[in-house]
């Protein structure tokens, strides 16, 4: 636990961090507001590499407020994600919303979560992509203390 008290943030280290993060028009979207710290170690891929690399050179305490590009967060918006279905493909598709989730069984086995992006009357546009591909975020983080 602890160590020097002027110890500096590093791959490897399993730290705890408190954070917001914002949209560009400062819209909250995620917060440790209400929350357990956030537990980590940097470097291992828990979280997104923007978030890593602005808690490396943090003290305990110091706090830095990052803008994480997309290629550093959650991706880019890929068009392949994308695809469109008919209607009559989906059951209960009198529940489809733009911006709800469906639960989608790959051809290959795996299930993961689509979100609809697009109806018509005859079709749906599903979108694979995570919500915040493609989105800069701005993340104003905190680390507490080292574990």
């Amino acid at each position: 636990m602890g160590g020097d008290s002027q110890q500096k943030a590093q791959n490897g280290d399993r730290v705890r961090v408190i954070y917001v993060g914002r949209f560009a028009d400062g819209t909250i979207f995620d917060s440790s507001e209400g929350h357990e710290p956030l537990e980590f170690t940097i470097g291992a891929g828990e979280v997104i590499a923007g978030f890593d690399q602005a808690v490396i050179g943090l003290l305990a305490g110091e706090s830095r407020t990052v803008d994480v590009a997309p290629e550093d967060g959650y991706g880019v918006h890929l068009p392949e994600m994308m695809v469109e279905v008919g209607r009559s493909q989906i059951p209960d598709d009198h529940l489809l919303a733009v911006g709800s989730y469906l639960q989608v069984t790959a051809p290959n086995g795996p299930t993961f979560d689509m979100c609809v992006a697009e109806l018509t009357a005859t079709t749906v546009k599903l979108d694979g992509n995570h919500p915040l591909a493609g989105k800069i975020l701005n993340f104003e983080i905190q680390l507490l203390s080292f574990v």
